[in-house]
This record gives structure tokens, C-alpha cells and sequence, in this order.
């Protein structure tokens, strides 16, 4: 274990270096991230999940940083310009810039002017001239002239070439002016000519200026997206004359000819060299830091729907609603095997309603229907109308469910191999249903990106993407945990120490075996040896099986403890975890040893107290506001429910029941400030709203969630700028939850005016 590293990571994280170091060691023996937060606190101190990750990513970060110093030292010490000055810089840092900072005079390099310069014999010129001490530059220059050099101006510009290469390998200047772009450079934006029209969704950013410390993640987004897109032209800089103040300052020395000669090599080697190398420099840290902002918006967006309320398992009927080909609907059962499937037209006021009407209650009959799953796409809300008007003769809640990504299930080879011998309409119905009864469950089968619960997804880096999004899913998967005899191998594909191969012999076992009736079963599975058990046991669980502790988060390696317990209560486990007047006998610091520590006791007894609970909330009926199903059926100052469907930085989007989402920005989503959305506001919540604004050209919805927010005389104060390009939700659905943030504070005082002169 590198002691460096731990040394760097404690005080990155602040942490102690024990806590570091043991981490390291764990998840350099094959640890899990989620069974060390939950198995290992005693070793870690009790650090967490995100912690955990972090320690995870800086030491390959400095893994990398490791290996790129070895090479560097290798490659100046082949070119036998090595000295202990050199490397104890190179060996004193850490950050990869000033190591690349180091190296860049060493660097190979290919044909530039300053190397064809030096090869028609210039570098004595341009040393001489350096030192500035040469009173008559012209003069010095008429000794270099040869046949690769015809006159004192060509070989004075050569030298300037060649001290301008010097200038640009220096690390002191570029630490310097790197401060300076950290702090001062602006992110500038123009339209390009000609592009106005094509280009008019990004019309707040064709002439657009903002302090690059200060810019938003989706703002510096959409600059990027627009620039791509070949709509806009960004630039990255600080004020120019601060840049050559800097030069300047450590290069020009003296007063003379030859000072006027570095002075110009300067300015050229900033505007030549420094400058493009810095902005891209720069542009990436922006790119790097808004995709890292935006990932995470995505990733607590992500955590936050796979932790959504389930039905839980009841047998549903799950509805795919549509115009003109009907509705496709299926039957599952509570584990969400299919059953039936049809079409009904519950839209047509015909013998075909009266038909839909038949079926599902027939199926409600049949099947012992608990709910009726309705997706929110095209004709959701009249499909979900018909639906609760029926009587069913008992009680069947009617749920609409967000179909985001059920066409992109339906055309999977996972939804292909469930069920190869039906078209992807009964798929994405079967979809639908399941996500009433386990979200968790069916939507780890999709790619996260498909779901559209992220911002400008396409745009950010799709590796760090993957293993942010990959990390979200891991953690609610365990955390929720896994039904081991009813699981499929796609949701025990991301069990702690399984993956595909073992989720895959698991399920081969079940089939052959039967269901598993305890946990040591496990070590049965082909290829699933003692670290692989280890790491999942504790995640899976065993309904009705032989040991009760099976069906909770107890870790098997803690059940001799456990039955120590009741051993010394004079009960069985089984009694323990049923009799709370017995658990509250046990004295926890009892049973502390060198393996099992305070943290682990606490853990084990609030797990016997409420065994193989589900951390996630009872689902909860919702209903739209009645007369309200497209956009022109808003009026501004009506106050809606809604369900929030999505969480950006700079607002959440709000379903109303309009087939279009309407945009709560973050300064109208609470009556006080905050600086994040989810502050007041959470995936699929349910809220109350009031209409801003509505905009059916341009399919904006703009909603408040402020008390007293309703408009007078036609609208209230708004203090927002449109956020630019589009929201980029990603996913196939019928319904549009597409929506850029609100219009420019000057398009709003002129639709106020409209408003106060049409209510005046």
C-alpha cells in the first residue's frame, strides 16, 4: 500500500490515515463498496458508501498520476538530461498539470517554428537576445545570416519564434496564468453568421458572457452542445492585458532593443502558444466540471426513481394506452410473470368500449386483481379516466405509471429473451406493470440513460456516466436488497460480489433445484466460492426458509452471535426477533469483541427489531386535476397538482396531466432561497403548483410552487433566465418531457404587459 496515498487521500476526504489505508486494503481484497459501508463499519470508521467510492477513485487517480511520473522521469533520464533538481519537482507533485508542466520542454516534439528556427542555426541569436544586454539587435542579426537565412528581419523573427517556444515551456508562467484563467477568464458566446435561425433555440447565448468560476453546469452545457452543433462559436479567456502583465513581468528585464525584441516574442507567444493551449486546457476543467455536476444531478435523479415506491407483489393489470391501435393489456401475476395479454379500445364510443369494459373486468375477476397499472404516454389520462369509472365489484386502485424507457425495454435483447414470442407492445405493457409492483426490479434491465431523469446526459462524459449511474444502481439494489428465489438475473447481476456469470449459475440452480431454502445453499452455485458468498449473503434474502435470520440483513457470519443471544436469553432467534421485551434485555456492549464492534451490535439489533424491512415508502394514489388534459386547457393562477418527474440545477419538471411537463425553476420551487432543487423537491413527489405561464408554441409550461404565488393581473413577478438548448431528456416515450428552462426576463415583461393591458 502506497503511504503517499493514503497520506493525499485522508486529507483530501479528512479522514485518518487509518481510515484510508484500511479501506484501501479492503477493496484491494475484492471488497464490495456496499458490504464494507454495511459489513466493515469497525474497520472504516464507519464511512460510507459515497466515501468509500471517493477513496476508490483518488487512488486510481494517483495510480495514474504514478505512472505518468514514471514515465516522464524515464523519458528525460533516456535523454540524459536528468539532474536532482529536475527530479525532486518531479517527484514533488501531484497534480498532473505541473507534472506536465515540467515535462513539456522535454517533450518530443514535432516540426515547429522554433525547431526549424534552431536548425538554421538561430538558438545563439535568440539566447543573446534573451539576456538583454544586446543594445543593437539588427546588428547581432547580421551574423546569422547563411543560405537558410536572407535577412536580418527573417532571422530576428526566427529568434522570436524560438524565445517564444522558451516562453510557453516555462512552469513558472503557465502556474501563473493559469491562476489567472482560474479566477478571471469569462466564457464567451457568439452566434455564428448566418446561423440565427437555424440555430434560434440557442438565441440567450448568441452574444453571452460569464465568468467561467461562476457559470453554471447546464449553462456552460448548452454553450458547448450549441458550439458542436455548429450554431455558436466559445471562447475561454482572461482580460488580455492581465496575460502580458504576467509575461512580461518575468521576461522582459531590461530597457533596450533586444527587450523589445522578448516583449514581442512574448505577445506572440501568448496569442501563438499559451493562450490556445490554456483555453483548451480550460474548456476541458469546464467540460470536466459540469459534466461532474451534471452527472450527479442524474445520479441522485436515478437513486431517488429506483428508490420509488412499490405496490409490492399483487397481481395487476397493466394498460399500454394508444388512439388509434388500441391499447395494449396484460395480466401479471404478484411476481409479474404474464398471464393474458390483448388489445382493447377504450377510446372509441362503440360496441369496442363496451368490450374494454368486459375484458377488464372479466380479468379483474380472474386474475384476483389487485391494481391497474396505466402508462402516462399518449392517451394516458382518458385510458386512466375510463379505467376508474368501471366497477369492479372490489376495491382495484388505478396507479398511472411513468412509461419513460419502456419501448427502450421492449426492444432490448433482455425483453426479447422474456419473452421472444411476443411483440414489443406486450413487452412495454408488461413493463409498465412491473414497474407498479417493483420499480427497482424492472428498471435495472434499462440503460439509466434511457430513463430521462437526467440532464444533458448525451453530452457528458459516457464513461464517467456509466460508472456514477452503474454506482447508484448497485447501491439501491443492496440497500433495498434481493428476494434470492424470485429475483431474475438482471437484478441479482448487481447483488454485492455476484455480476452477470453468477446471477446467471444462480438462477440455472434455481430452476434445477428449487428454491433455495437457506443461504449456505448458495455455496452450491457453480463458481460462487467463499469471497463471492462473503460479499452477497448478507443482500439476499430467503422468505419462509429454514433460518429466519435469511429473510434480514444480518450477515451470516454474525448468526452464532446472534444465537449466543438467545441462548442467554433463554429463547430461540426466532423468539428474539418476535418479543421486543426480549431484545430490549440485551446489553449490546456484552458481546463487543476484536471482530465486532458498538456499530455492528447496533446494526444487528435494529435489524432483529424490524427484519428484512424495505426502506422505501408505501406507495400512494395520485390523481390529476379533473378537465385538465392538454396544454389549452391551462389557464395562468390555476393551481394543480402535479408529480415531479425530473430535477435539473436549475428547476424540476412537474407532470400535470398534459402530456407536456411544466417547469418549476428553482426560484419559484420555495418560498425561501436555496442553491439546490433538491432542497425542496424529490423524484415523484407530489405537489401542488400554480400556472405562471403557458406557451403551447413553444410547449412551455411554466409552474410555481411558492405559497400565494397566483398571478395578478395576469402574472407574478419572475426573476429567471432561460437556461438554454434543451433539457435533453433521454428515452423513447410517447409524451414530451422535453422542456427548456423559462424564456428571458425580457420575452416575460412583454408577455406581462399583454396580460396587464388584456385584464385592465
Amino acid at each position: 500500500m502506497n503511504s503517499k496515498h493514503i497520506a493525499l487521500i485522508s486529507a483530501e476526504l479528512n479522514i485518518s490515515a487509518r481510515q484510508a489505508e484500511n479501506t484501501m486494503n479492503l477493496l484491494a481484497e475484492g471488497s464490495t463498496v456496499p458490504f464494507i459501508s454495511r459489513y466493515r463499519k469497525e474497520v472504516t470508521g464507519s464511512l460510507d458508501e459515497v466515501q468509500i467510492g471517493k477513496i476508490e477513485d483518488l487512488q486510481k487517480r494517483y495510480k495514474e498520476v504514478d505512472e505518468r511520473r514514471a514515465f516522464i522521469i524515464k523519458t528525460i533520464t533516456d535523454q540524459e538530461k536528468m539532474t536532482p533538481e529536475l527530479l525532486g519537482k518531479i517527484e514533488g507533485t501531484w497534480a498532473l498539470t505541473e507534472l506536465e508542466d515540467i515535462y513539456l520542454p522535454y517533450k518530443p516534439k514535432r516540426k515547429t517554428r522554433g525547431t526549424q528556427a534552431i536548425e538554421k542555426g538561430l538558438e545563439p541569436l535568440a539566447k543573446l537576445l534573451f539576456e538583454q544586454q544586446e543594445a543593437a539587435p539588427l546588428t547581432a542579426a547580421e551574423g546569422f545570416l547563411n543560405e537558410q537565412v536572407a535577412s536580418t528581419d527573417e532571422a530576428l523573427k526566427g529568434a522570436r519564434d524560438i524565445m517564444a517556444e522558451w516562453i510557453n515551456e516555462n512552469a513558472e508562467v503557465r502556474d501563473k496564468l493559469r491562476k489567472l484563467f482560474t479566477h478571471t477568464s469569462v466564457l464567451t458566446s457568439k452566434v455564428i453568421e448566418g446561423k440565427e435561425e437555424e440555430g434560434a433555440k440557442y438565441k440567450d447565448y448568441f452574444d453571452f458572457s460569464e465568468e467561467i468560476h461562476a457559470i453554471p453546469s447546464h449553462r456552460a452545457l448548452a454553450i458547448l452542445r450549441g458550439e458542436s452543433e455548429g450554431f455558436l462559436y466559445a471562447t475561454i479567456n482572461p482580460a488580455e492585458e492581465d496575460a502580458a502583465e504576467i509575461i512580461n513581468k518575468q521576461f522582459v528585464t531590461g530597457n533596450n532593443e533586444s527587450s523589445k525584441q522578448v516583449e514581442k516574442a512574448a505577445a506572440d507567444s501568448y496569442k501563438r502558444l499559451l493562450r490556445p493551449s490554456l483555453e483548451n486546457e480550460f474548456r476541458a476543467l469546464t467540460k470536466e466540471k459540469s459534466d461532474a455536476e451534471a452527472i450527479e444531478v442524474f445520479a441522485e435523479n436515478l437513486r431517488q426513481l429506483l428508490l420509488a415506491a412499490p405496490l409490492g407483489p399483487k397481481a395487476v393489470i397493466a394498460i399500454d394506452p394508444g388512439y388509434r391501435t388500441g391499447c395494449k393489456v396484460v395480466a401479471l401475476d404478484n411476481q409479474g410473470n404474464m398471464l393474458d395479454h390483448d388489445v382493447i379500445f377504450p377510446l372509441e364510443k362503440n360496441y369496442k368500449r363496451d368490450d374494454a369494459e368486459a375484458l377488464l373486468k372479466k380479468w379483474a375477476d380472474k386474475y384476483d386483481t389487485a391494481a391497474i397499472a396505466v402508462g402516462n404516454g399518449t392517451a394516458g389520462r382518458e385510458t386512466e379516466e375510463f379505467v376508474k369509472k368501471l366497477d369492479f365489484g372490489k376495491k382495484v386502485n388505478v396507479f398511472m405509471v411513468n412509461e419513460s424507457g419502456a419501448s427502450v425495454y421492449s426492444a432490448s435483447e433482455v425483453a426479447r429473451e422474456e419473452f421472444p414470442d411476443y411483440d414489443v407492445t406486450v413487452r412495454g405493457a408488461v413493463s409498465i406493470g412491473r414497474r407498479l409492483i417493483d420499480p427497482l426490479a424492472e428498471l435495472v434491465k434499462i440503460d439509466p440513460k434511457a430513463i430521462g431523469v437526467g440532464q444533458y446526459q448525451h453530452d457528458v462524459n459516457q464513461s464517467s456516466l456509466k460508472q456514477s449511474l452503474d454506482r447508484v444502481v448497485v447501491s439501491c439494489v443492496n440497500n433495498v436488497g434481493v428476494n434470492l428465489n424470485t429475483a431474475s438475473k438482471h437484478l441479482l447481476a448487481y447483488v454485492s460480489g455476484l455480476g452477470p456469470s453468477l446471477a446467471e449459475n444462480i438462477v440455472k440452480y434455481r430452476k434445477e433445484n428449487g428454491a433455495f431454502k437457506n443461504r449456505t445453499q448458495l455455496k452450491k452455485v457453480t463458481r460462487l466460492g467463499d469471497k463471492a458468498f462473503e460479499q452477497c449473503a448478507g443482500f439476499l434474502r430467503i422468505e419462509n426458509g429454514d433460518n429466519p435470520l435469511d429473510n434480514s440483513a444480518v450477515h451470516p457470519e454474525r448468526y452464532s452471535l446472534i444465537e449466543n443471544m438467545a441462548t442467554k436469553q433463554s429463547c430461540t432467534v426466532q423468539d428474539l426477533m418476535a418479543k421486543e421485551e426480549l431484545r430490549k434485555k440485551i446489553n449490546p456492549k456484552e458481546y463487543v469483541s476484536e471482530e465486532v464492534g458498538l456499530l455492528t451490535l447496533e446494526d444487528i439489533l435494529k435489524e432483529l427489531d424490524k427484519p428484512s424491512r424495505d426502506p422505501r415508502d408505501e406507495i400512494a394514489i395520485f390523481e390529476y386535476a379533473e378537465g385538465i388534459h392538454k396544454m389549452e386547457d391551462l389557464k395562468v393562477g390555476m393551481t394543480l397538482p402535479g408529480v415531479v418527474t425530473n430535477i435539473t440545477n436549475f428547476g424540476a419538471f412537474v407532470d400535470i396531466g398534459v402530456k407536456q411537463d411544466g417547469l418549476v425553476h428553482i426560484s419559484h420551487l420555495s418560498n425561501r432561497f436555496i442553491s439546490n432543487p433538491n432542497e425542496a423537491v424529490k423524484l415523484n413527489q407530489k405537489v401542488t403548483v400554480t400556472v405562471l405561464e403557458v406557451d403551447p408554441s413553444r410547449k412551455r409550461i411554466s409552474l410555481s410552487m411558492k405559497d400565494n404565488e397566483a398571478p395578478q393581473a395576469g402574472g407574478g413577478q419572475r426573476r429567471e433566465r432561460r437556461e438554454g438548448g434543451n433539457n435533453s431528456n433521454s428515452g423513447n416515450s410517447n409524451r414530451n418531457t422535453k422542456q427548456s428552462a423559462p424564456a428571458p426576463l425580457n420575452d416575460f415583461q412583454a408577455k406581462l404587459a399583454e396580460l396587464k393591458k388584456k385584464f385592465n
